[in-house]
């Protein structure tokens, strides 16, 4: 091994200036065995590289070559498997982990020793070692003395102690050794010799370091005695320090004494301060007056003084019951003789608060009880300002009554809701039969026909009794009425225009005498028991959805909590749970009356939903209004739908003439009626939707009436009742129906135009069979210079046809049609001179059509008509003027 190192150290690492220190034999575990040796080297120059280094021999196995090397800087761990038992295998750990196994377990402890001294002298890096022993990284003599002498010196122990002794010459010794050696000529050729010079020169120099010694004892004895004298002066000192540091232990004593003196002086004063705070605290907050006392105990509720003292007590109270104590504080018996004083004014002016209020509850709801007469005989609703004006000065005491005695502050709204609920459900029924009484009319004595009495101002009739009534009384106007098909009958037209506005009087007073109480009682509600503050959770009473009512029982009851805006409605649905009841009475009462009454009410309700949910959108005005508006206009489309109806169910005579149907008429007034109620109304668009229903009903009806006409030709039928439909919608300008009027026209035009047609006929009736033979024979491709050729067409066949036409036997003609078309024609629309017109214009058309032939087929000829077109005009003029 001694060998082999020699010469990787000569062949591959002196080189590269490289210093081989430890080398072991090893191959690679697991596989095929292919030697090879690591190395560990040094470089020679500063700053010095320690590297790993991987040698074997090449293919021709006479040199050796550097296959890989690794610097010891990367090296992160070093396993030798096991610390106890000899294992040749062992793992560097670079990049990867390189598992080797040595040749011997010696060589291996040598390498891995060698190792851990070149990491602890020039990296200073903690190399984990891991399954080595620590004696062999401590104590290496004992681990090499298994190793051969020889090897052990050339691989463990010669290196190794060159490695530790070794020191690199500097210039001046190197000009020693070459001075030394140019003296002694013969030190390379006679060693021993040399040494043997050196070795007596080294005696001399020892001798003359002995002397030199020995001559300077007498300066040693006198640097003692210099040293015995100083000895003895630090005694000295010490011991004055000893005394001094005595006399300062009894000074410090005393200053610590005086220390602790001040510190508990200090501590004292600080907890006097603090003691004087706490208490002036609680004196401070803790306290109430006597006045306070005596007016939560004996305070006047009745007038504006004593209310405005107790409101002041009472938030005194209310700030002391609230103080925030610190801890401790409700441990002192003066604290809770205090909060149990607190507990007993609240306790005993929250009684008293609630027993007054409750009296003036009922005092108030019977004084309001006791005016109700003087306002039944009037479509008038009492006012609550002055109760309300009354409670509103405990509004600050119910505020207090709601953050201190929630139950209490519950029961109260109970009773308020109680009682004002029965008041109000006496004067909405009573306000409601005078407007059902009003609405169906009363006699000219004074007396009303369905029970109501003048003097008395008392209401005998029921509400079912008085609707059959008034059901009845306006059954007649229904007949005449109620309809489309009989709107156009002026006498009844006038009585229904004056019930109707009678009627649109009463509704808007009802809904305008509603709205101020519903939105006074809630404005007072919210301000009286303080609900009008954003929602916040608040324990009131459950809501039955069915019906609207409050249950008696708190919301403490239930496991949910509902928002403060929530209780206000819920109050007013219980208070004013008859008025949706109420209305929705005397809507039906309204439609039964008179269907159309549906459109008032519609326009009516509408814009008193839009005022409210401006005012409030979640009010309980403006919820109710709005259920009772889907009723109405349920109502209205049910009026729609039966006026339909009723048109599909019209009949005509069979013996006289159709004229202007009474469904069309009935559209033209219903339209003037309903342009006259809709006029800046907010639900214009449901208008609109019922129109576009109604005239195509008309359009599919008055169709189906002209297809079944027998006494009047369709074509007069339609064209009649569409001119009339087209005047209508023109006159009245609705925008929604504008493709409908253009519709309507068309219609108008087509049928007049069919209508003279086939009236008109073929008055020449043999000129036009002539003259259509003449055009068939120019339709086969003989031409029109050569149809007079034609055996049948010649001149003298055409001069025989129109002898036949002369201009009197066609004035008798014309006389008898216009006789004809005047019977089928109604007087209403007026379009008899329009179609004699139309008949005079086709009948100029044919007589030009003639003569265009005559001049094309008989050029030249010199044949004419009997008559001229002159002719034609006096004619249709003459006829005209006699009848």
């Amino acid at each position: 091994m001694t060998a082999i190192k020699h010469a990787l150290q000569r062949d591959i690492f002196t080189p590269n200036d490289e210093r081989l220190l430890s080398i072991v034999n090893v191959c690679k575990a697991g596989k095929k065995k292919k030697n090879c040796f690591l190395c560990a080297t040094v470089t020679t120059e500063r700053p010095v590289q320690v590297k790993v280094v991987k040698v074997k021999k090449t293919d021709k196995g006479d040199f050796y070559k550097r296959q890989m090397a690794w610097e010891l800087q990367d090296l992160t761990e070093v396993d030798a498997k096991d610390a106890n038992k000899e294992n040749p295998e062992f793992d560097l750990h670079f990049e990867k982990v390189y598992r080797w196994v040595a040749s011997s377990t010696a060589e291996k402890n040598s390498f891995i020793s060698c190792i851990w001294k070149l990491n602890q002298r020039y990296l200073r890096k903690k190399v984990e070692f891991v399954n080595v022993s620590p004696q062999l990284l401590e104590e290496l003599p004992k681990a090499e003395e298994s190793v051969p002498s020889g090897e052990s010196q050339s691989v463990a122990g010669g290196d190794e102690d060159a490695l530790d002794d070794y020191q690199e010459l500097n210039s001046h010794d190197e000009q020693d050794i070459e001075s030394m050696m140019e003296v002694c000529e013969y030190a390379i050729s006679n060693a021993e010799a040399f040494a043997e010079k050196l070795s007596r020169e080294l005696q001399v120099l020892d001798g003359a370091n002995i002397q030199s010694i020995m001559a300077s004892e007498k300066q040693v004895n006198i640097l003692m005695q210099l040293l015995d004298q100083a000895l003895a002066e630090v005694d000295n000192i010490e011991g004055k320090l000893l005394s001094y540091e005595e006399m300062l232990q009894s000074v410090k004593e005393q200053m610590d004494q005086i220390s602790q003196s001040n510190r508990l002086i200090q501590i004292s004063n600080t907890n006097n301060g603090k003691l004087l705070d706490e208490i002036q605290f609680l004196v401070n907050y803790m306290d109430l007056s006597k006045g306070h006392i005596k007016a939560l105990q004996e305070g006047d509720l009745s007038s504006p003084k004593g209310i405005e003292a107790c409101i002041n007590a009472s938030e005194a109270l209310s700030q002391c019951m609230n103080v925030a104590l610190k801890p401790g504080h409700d441990k002192l018996m003066a604290v809770k003789q205090q909060q149990h004083m607190f507990s007993e004014l609240r306790d005993t002016f929250a009684r008293r608060l609630t027993n007054h209020l409750n009296n003036v509850f009922v005092h108030q709801g019977h004084d309001q009880s006791s005016t109700l007469s003087q306002h039944t005989a009037e479509l008038t609703l009492p006012k609550h300002s002055p109760l309300h004006r009354d409670l509103l000065r405990y509004a600050k005491l119910m505020e207090w009554l709601k953050n201190t005695q929630r139950e209490k502050y519950d029961g109260l709204s109970r009773t308020y809701v109680d009682y004002m609920t029965r008041l109000y459900e006496r004067e909405i029924k009573d306000f409601f039969e005078v407007a059902k009484i009003k609405m169906a009319g009363t006699s000219k004595d004074g007396k009303g026909k369905f029970g109501l009495h003048g003097s008395s101002g008392k209401l005998t009739g029921s509400t079912s009794s008085l609707n059959k009534l008034a059901v009845s009384s306006s059954n007649s106007r229904r007949s005449q009425s109620s309809s489309l098909l009989d709107m156009g009958n002026m006498s009844a037209s006038d009585l229904d225009v004056a019930d109707r506005t009678r009627f649109d009087k009463i509704f808007e007073q009802v809904l305008s005498e509603l709205e101020p109480l519903c939105l006074a009682e809630q404005d007072f509600i919210s301000k009286f028991f303080k609900l009008q503050q954003n929602p916040t959770l608040a324990q009131v009473e459950n809501v039955d959805d069915s019906d609207g009512t409050v249950p008696s029982r708190p919301l403490s009851e239930h496991r949910h909590s509902i928002s403060e805006k929530d209780m206000v409605r819920m109050m007013m649905n219980k208070i004013f749970q008859s008025i949706e009841t109420e209305l929705n009475s005397l809507i039906a009462l309204g439609d039964k009356i008179d269907s159309f009454n549906s459109l008032y009410m519609l326009v009516k309700m509408s814009h008193h939903v839009w005022t409210a949910e401006n005012v409030d959108p979640a009010s309980y005005l403006s919820t109710t209004l709005g259920n009772v508006l889907v009723t109405v206009k349920r109502n209205f489309d049910k009026c729609i739908s039966g006026q339909i109806r009723q048109m599909e169910e019209v009949k005509i005579s069979k013996k006289s003439k159709v004229g202007i149907l009474p469904f069309v008429t009935g559209f033209e007034e219903f339209a003037k009626l309903a342009e006259a109620i809709f006029r800046n109304a907010e639900r214009r668009g449901d208008l609109d939707k019922a129109y576009i229903k109604l005239i195509r009903a008309v359009f599919s009806n008055v169709e189906k009436v002209a297809n079944e006409s027998q006494k009047t030709p369709r074509d007069v039928v339609m064209m009649e009742n569409f001119h009339h439909i087209f005047s209508t919608l023109s006159s009245l300008k609705i925008s929604c129906l504008e493709a409908e009027r253009k519709e309507a026209k068309q219609k108008y035009t087509e049928h007049l135009q069919s209508y003279v047609i086939n009236s008109l006929g073929q008055p020449l009736e043999k000129l036009n069979h002539f003259f259509e033979g003449v055009e068939a024979r120019v339709a086969q491709g003989v031409r029109e210079e050569e149809v007079s050729y034609q055996l049948a067409f010649n001149k003298q066949e055409l001069r025989k046809v129109i002898k036949e036409y002369p201009g009197k036997e066609v004035k008798k003609g014309l006389d008898n049609l216009y006789k004809k078309v005047d019977k089928h024609l109604c007087e209403e629309e007026n379009l008899l001179q329009v179609v004699w017109h139309s008949m005079q214009d086709e009948f100029i058309r044919q007589y030009k059509h003639f003569e265009g032939l005559i001049n094309r087929c008989y050029p030249g000829s010199g044949i004419t008509m009997e008559f001229t077109i002159q002719d034609m005009l006096e004619y249709f003029s003459s006829i005209a003027q006699s009848h």
